[in-house]
């Protein structure tokens, strides 16, 4: 007892006691963590919403190549260059110019007599779409953003502008130079306690370092070496610090034309008003803005939310389609999060405290768990003492009737043989019980040895047969042993099975009533054995059908039931053919009666049947 609870302390107790002195100490980063899981809960929602605002991108992509496709349908492509800007702006709404462009280089459209809008754009992008000039510009095709070195072997021209235009508005990144983040403030304009903002695709990858820069760059190029091969795109650029966003496409009957349109971003910022949303879960912690290159919202799911925008709590830029245009999230009460880190510090340390607690239970539980394993120890040793009642029935016959014929007081021989078998029964029955009782204190103590060798089940199962039905048929039994004509081979312990069959066959005979009938059944598979005794007796009790083979445990009382026995057949029937990685069980047999099974494994590297397996001395069938 002692020794177990040394055990215990030192394999259970220390080593959870200090696990909760681990847990306890980091409890203090509780914050950090719930920091960081937020994060990544919030950058979740924002990169979901810039997704959507990319997809309806495509979709206006679409919309637009679909109607350039229907008016080619109607005319020829030279003839559907003529109004094409009033006719597009009349029936697209996204559309603030529309335009044509042979790849030779002339601009088809729009004409300086489609008015203002018209005159300004062919001021602005004559010399560009005519490929007379390169410019800064920010543009993706349908499989991506393409590196332009990747189109020309020559170097890029030094970065820098060409003369009639103007970089990027303040804030905007020039090729060389970084946008970067600053700290997170709260709704008030003060620094909310630590939180770091995060502009990026990938937040998890970002967690702890720097200010992420912005991940897009602008690439010089003619218009021409843009289009290339493909048919569809768009590209930005920044003019007099405004965006300005073209979309083109390329009819697959006349690839020398181009048609595009520059887009009306104000039109489009309220078509993406409906995209920008939060979960219902989620609303009364974050907002989520769609911030356009000025960094102002165009959309948001607060409408009526004030708040420092240029400082979100997370962000995603929508990509080369709307550059420094992004998603940004932001908290509406930046202290909740504190709190919620306090709540959680709380709730960890009431978990750590319940823990422990939970583990001196268990102590306690195993300490009781001990004393009934000991109250079970004392039930052995009553038990030893309870057999001896069973020892003195069969010792009492056996000497009665053995000195009733060393006096010569029987003269009648057939007196004489009964009187002899009785003494044989009585004794064999003696030797199971002792070997019964031997064997489950071997087995206790580990030391149950078997001497496993190839042996023929059905040979074995027809010499317990044999050695049983002379005692059988003098207690008005009736025996049938079914077997297979070829043999069953398999690896054990041939005592150890027999043990099992005799222990099987006894037990059949004890609960047996008025029909004595018990038959054995050899039946194999293609992987095992099975030896089944079945018996027409009283059977086992509703709900004993696994408790049978506990130890000391007997289903019929057997001083109520006159029925002798240890309680010990059935638990070692059951561990010896477990040793043999078999298996016996019980199950009620129709018509009444018990039937248990011996279910072991074939050898199946045994040699094939007729080339002789030992102690096999034949092959027949026995019954009577």
């Amino acid at each position: 007892m002692k020794k177990v609870a040394l055990v215990f302390v030192l394999a259970v107790l220390a080593p959870s006691l200090v696990l909760a002195w681990l847990a306890v100490r980091s409890l203090r980063d509780q914050q950090v963590v719930l920091e960081r899981q937020q994060t990544l809960l919030y950058q979740a929602v924002v990169d979901r919403a810039a997704k959507a605002v990319a997809e309806k991108l495509t979709a206006v992509q679409r919309g637009f190549q679909a109607l350039v496709t229907a008016r080619l349908r109607k005319r020829e492509a030279r003839e559907a260059v003529t109004g094409f800007d009033p006719e597009l702006r009349g029936a697209w709404p996204f559309a603030s110019v529309g335009f044509v462009v042979a790849l030779d280089g002339q601009v088809l459209a729009p004409t300086v007599f489609d008015g203002a809008a018209a005159r300004r754009f062919r001021l602005e992008n004559d010399r560009f779409l005519c490929n007379r000039e390169s410019l800064e510009v920010y543009w993706n095709s349908p499989k991506g953003a393409i590196n332009i070195s990747r189109l020309d072997q020559k170097e890029a021209k030094p970065s820098g502008l060409e003369p009639g235009t103007r970089g990027p508005p303040e804030g905007v990144p020039t090729p060389g130079e970084e946008k970067t983040i600053d700290p997170a403030f709260g709704t008030d304009g003060a620094a909310s306690k630590g939180l770091k903002s995060l502009r990026t695709v990938r937040p998890e990858k970002d967690l702890g370092r720097e200010p992420p820069v912005s991940r897009l760059a602008p690439e010089e190029a003619e218009f021409r070496r843009i289009i290339g091969d493909f048919t569809e795109g768009t590209l930005a650029r920044f003019l007099d610090n405004q965006l300005k966003v073209m979309i083109w496409y390329r009819p697959p009957g006349d690839p020398q034309l181009v048609f595009g349109a520059q887009l009306d971003l104000v039109r489009l910022g309220e078509e993406l008003e409906g995209i920008v949303a939060v979960e219902p879960a989620l609303a009364r912690d974050v907002c989520v803005a769609l911030l356009d290159d000025r960094g102002q919202p165009v959309a948001r799911s607060h409408a009526k939310l004030k708040h420092d925008w240029s400082h979100p709590f997370v962000a995603t830029e929508i990509g080369e389609a709307l550059p420094h245009w992004e998603v940004a999230g932001y908290l509406l009460d930046p202290g909740r999060m504190t709190q919620a880190a306090g709540t959680l510090r709380w709730t960890l340390g009431l978990l750590i405290g319940l823990l422990v607690v939970t583990i001196a239970v268990g102590g306690w539980l195993i300490a009781a768990d001990l004393r009934r394993q000991l109250t079970a120890a004392r039930q052995k040793t009553d038990f030893v003492s309870n057999v001896s009642h069973e020892l003195k029935t069969p010792l009492t016959s056996i000497r009665l009737f053995a000195e009733m014929l060393a006096e010569g007081r029987v003269s009648d021989e057939g007196k004489r043989r009964q009187f002899l078998g009785i003494i044989t029964s009585e004794a064999a029955r003696l030797t199971r019980l002792i070997n019964n009782v031997l064997d489950f204190a071997r087995m206790e103590r580990g030391e149950k040895e078997y001497r496993f060798e190839a042996c023929d089940l059905a040979g074995l199962v027809r010499e317990v047969a044999a050695s049983y039905q002379p005692h059988l048929e003098a207690g008005g039994f009736r025996l049938q042993v079914s077997l297979p004509d070829s043999p069953a081979l398999v690896r054990g312990d041939r005592d150890g099975l027999a043990q099992v069959l005799v222990n099987l066959v006894s037990n059949a005979e004890k609960y047996s009533d008025t029909r004595r009938e018990i038959e054995i059944q050899l039946e194999c598979g293609k992987e095992t054995a099975e030896v089944r005794i079945l018996d027409r007796g009283s059977g086992v009790p509703a709900g004993c059908g696994e408790r049978i083979f506990a130890e000391f445990y007997r289903a019929h009382d057997s001083l109520a039931s006159g029925v002798q026995g240890s309680g010990l057949g059935l638990t070692l029937a059951r561990r010896i053919a477990r040793a043999h990685g078999g298996d016996v069980n019980y199950s009620p047999r129709e018509g009444g009666g018990s039937c248990f099974a011996l279910r072991v494994p074939l050898d199946l590297a045994a040699p094939a049947a007729g080339e002789g397996v030992p102690g096999d001395p034949d092959r027949h069938a026995v019954s009577s």
